[in-house]
């Protein structure tokens, strides 16, 4: 019998072959039908000599997977913000630290992670359709920093992960990193910044930023764990929902009244749906709840770490862990009572860490961004009195809080200074790690290895000149 059958194809075949490409492709047409579908022979079709043409695939759900792939591209295509070669180095694996190893990477920047790929664009891309996953980091709740003290080259910055991953990204061409550091900024600033959170808000976040089809392939990718008896309905309603154009128009229609229509934070923290703040909030505000021109946040960090970080090796140059870190700064934000000899903080490195977050999250700097260029110009100044007395004439300038918090800060400083033979860390290491962190141009778009280079410069003045700076006739 199956003798027969074959003879049978093999003379069709002959006459198809005869009759053009056609015929070839009304048989296949007709074979296609939906009678016919699941009991079509899988024998190939010879066409032209040397020529085949690949039998279809009989397989409801990889026929409606080829269908939807077709219709709709994955979600990481369609989220792609930004992509190119980058020097990178792999620094820490879940708060374990790794010996620095550079090298080119092509990188993928999504809308909530990166990706690395060692070759490039296109072998990445075939790569990928055979299996290849390439390395990835979770951009949710990660940090963002410039990290010139980790490495001797030029333009470093360094993102860390919740999970303890820490990787340095670098490229000799000023404009091309300082392009890299703002994209994935903006992107880490896009999304919640609460690790517990974090799932809940990454799929309201990709249903905002998602217009229907994208939700389609994001369910896509879930279908295979779903019961062979669910699978093949639910293929069925999400075909029929990429084909109908109507129903994707009335859901982006919907999202977009609904993200349209949603309250501003201000609205929600008038309304005492949010709490403000301490991290993120400008810094007289925060001075202004607490009745005080230093923040009490500030103040108990600097104890802590004049009480037990004062001779610790690469005290405020060594990276706590992030998770650690991203629990403290939970805590103050909610107000918690907060006890920074609790065991749980024991590593003085998460305290200097949540500090220096602190710092780095203002709205606005420490040195206010109208100040930045009066700054600037007074480090330049060739006379090293007429600096001190430029600077110090400045401070006076500065509104309370920004003063007082400024002068306590730089006063703890000078006594890490002053340990220096046991902790190695110096004025000009203590430049390094704070001038970008107090002070910056508002429009970082200038020049900004120049801005780097005064930033240490009067971090460093400040801290070897502070009784002169901060000394005032009425002390």
């Amino acid at each position: 019998m199956q003798k027969s059958t074959n003879s049978d194809t093999s003379v069709e075949t002959l006459n198809s072959t005869r009759q053009g490409t056609g015929a070839v492709q009304m048989r296949i047409k007709n074979a296609n039908s939906h009678h016919d579908r699941l009991s079509q022979s899988k024998s190939m079709i010879l066409t032209d000599v040397g020529k085949v043409i690949e039998p279809i695939s009989r397989h409801r759900r990889n026929h409606s997977q080829h269908v939807l792939k077709d219709v709709i591209p994955p979600l990481e295509q369609l989220m792609v913000e930004k992509e190119g070669y980058l020097q990178k180095a792999k620094i820490a694996d879940g708060g374990k630290k790794l010996r620095k190893n550079w090298s080119t990477s092509w990188i993928v920047l999504s809308s909530q992670k990166l990706e690395f790929y060692k070759e490039s664009k296109q072998q990445a891309l075939s790569n990928m359709k055979t299996g290849h996953k390439p390395e990835s980091v979770d951009l949710c709740g990660a940090h963002i920093e410039w990290a010139k003290e980790k490495s001797s080259r030029k333009n470093v910055f360094q993102i860390t992960t919740v999970s303890g991953n820490e990787f340095l990204l670098q490229s000799d061409i000023d404009f091309i990193i300082l392009d890299w550091f703002h994209a994935i900024k903006n992107a880490i600033d896009r999304l919640p910044k609460d690790p517990r959170g974090s799932s809940r808000n990454l799929e309201l976040f990709k249903i905002q930023r998602s217009s229907s089809t994208e939700l389609l392939s994001h369910y896509d990718n879930d279908i295979k764990e779903q019961k062979p008896e669910h699978r093949k309905s639910l293929m069925f309603r999400l075909h029929h929902s990429a084909s109908d154009t109507s129903d994707k128009n009335r859901v982006k229609s919907r999202l977009k009244k609904f993200i349209t229509r949603r309250p501003s934070l201000k609205t929600l923290q008038e309304k005492g749906l949010i709490k403000d703040q301490i991290f993120g909030s400008h810094l007289h505000t925060v001075c202004e709840r607490e009745n005080s021109t230093v923040p009490r946040f500030v103040k108990q960090c600097i104890e802590a770490v004049e009480k037990r970080g004062l001779d610790v090796d690469g005290i405020y140059r060594v990276s706590g862990n992030l998770a650690t870190i991203q629990k403290l700064r939970f805590i103050v934000n909610q107000e918690e009572k907060l006890n920074l000899d609790d065991s749980q903080w024991e590593d003085i490195h998460v305290v200097t860490g949540a500090l220096k977050m602190f710092f780095r999250e203002l709205p606005e700097p420490l040195f206010p961004y109208s100040f930045f260029e009066q700054f600037v110009e007074a480090i330049k100044k060739q006379d090293y009195n007429t600096r001190i007395e430029t600077i110090k004439s400045l401070v006076q300038k500065l509104p309370p809080p920004n003063r007082d918090t400024m002068k306590i800060l730089f006063g703890h400083l000078t006594k890490i200074v002053a340990k220096a033979s046991k902790n190695l860390m110096s004025t000009q290491s203590l430049g390094i790690v704070f001038g970008p962190t107090l002070l910056r141009a508002e429009d970082e778009m200038g020049n900004m290895a120049i801005h780097m280079v005064y930033q240490n410069q009067i971090a460093e003045l400040m801290l070897s000149e502070y009784n002169k700076i901060f000394g005032s006739e009425e002390d």
